[in-house]
């Protein structure tokens, strides 16, 4: 967790800080910085880049990257690369002399910036461990900056009403001494393609046939979908699915099942159509002509 004081806080302080009501000046000074520095123990360091699948061919950005742990195992252990930023210029300076030291500072990177400000629209895997408000109020920036499939990992905290792809919760009794709490949970979201709105689908032969496809979307939750096509009644998905741009979905053709499997790209999608009844498949596309917000 990242710094808005550069002293490492007594575990009842830090709780006390943590937990209770800060003064007026105290919260803004919170909602500033994401909260004090914390260290993340290694163990937890090392789950959340489990959970994350981080790999060489990824790039890591770590938000309140504070010691800058979490981006220096990804790099020196994993082979990935990334940066991290912290508006605490001494923390960033120890994490770019730890960088220099381990020989990776050609692939692992520290910058002085408010998180709100940094770039961070190339990065594959994004971490977290910024308090409650820190992360809603950054929610919106995860959902617009980060390309459809970015994971998003985070230590104890989380996008509220945003349900996380995977979590894992397990007993660390080294953080006691720090938070009070010997306990941690790793959450994993997987950033959706935006597919709210009228889509026009075309399958094509030897299953040609065009309708339109309506689409209401709530995170990574298909959460309604309706196709309907000249002279075809409407029809309900079902088995709908949405993991970052890869989409499915199925419905009922007669007494026969349709499978749409493919990827979305912005405003189109592709993939194959499987008609199980008659033992065929097709390729199909489909280009978005209204979205709903």
């Amino acid at each position: 967790m990242r710094a808005f004081c550069r002293v490492r806080l007594a575990a009842p302080i830090l709780f006390a800080v943590l937990f209770a009501a800060p003064a007026p000046a105290a919260q803004k000074e919170i909602e500033r910085t994401g909260g004090p520095y914390v260290p993340t123990p290694q163990v937890v360091v090392d789950q959340m880049l489990r959970i994350g699948r981080i790999g060489p061919r990824d790039f890591v950005v770590d938000l309140g990257s504070g010691d800058g742990v979490i981006v220096l195992t990804a790099v020196e252990q994993l082979k990935a690369q990334g940066f991290g930023v912290d508006i605490d210029p001494d923390l960033v300076a120890l994490a770019n002399g730890e960088a220099k030291k381990r020989g990776v500072a050609d692939r692992a990177r520290f910058y002085v910036q408010d998180v709100f400000k940094a770039d961070i629209s190339n990065a594959t895997v994004v971490t977290f461990y910024l308090l409650p408000q820190m992360m809603l109020s950054l929610r919106s920036k995860v959902l617009s900056e980060l390309k459809p499939g970015t994971r998003v990992v985070s230590h104890d905290y989380h996008f509220d009403d945003w349900t996380p792809d995977d979590q894992y919760t397990w007993d660390v009794p080294e953080k006691e001494k720090i938070t009070g709490v010997p306990r941690a949970t790793v959450y994993l979201w997987i950033v959706p393609a935006r597919i709210a709105g009228t889509w026009q689908v075309k399958v094509e032969a030897p299953a040609a046939e065009a309708f339109d496809l309506t689409l209401k979307q709530r995170y990574q939750d298909i959460v309604d979908g309706v196709a309907v096509g000249s002279g075809i009644k409407e029809r309900k998905l079902s088995q709908s699915l949405l993991s970052g741009d890869e989409i499915s979905f199925a419905f009922l053709a007669g007494s026969d099942r349709q499978q749409f499997k493919g990827r979305v790209s912005g405003d189109t999608m592709e993939g194959t159509m499987v008609h199980a009844g008659k033992k065929i498949s097709a390729k199909w596309t489909a280009t978005r002509v209204k979205t709903q917000s």
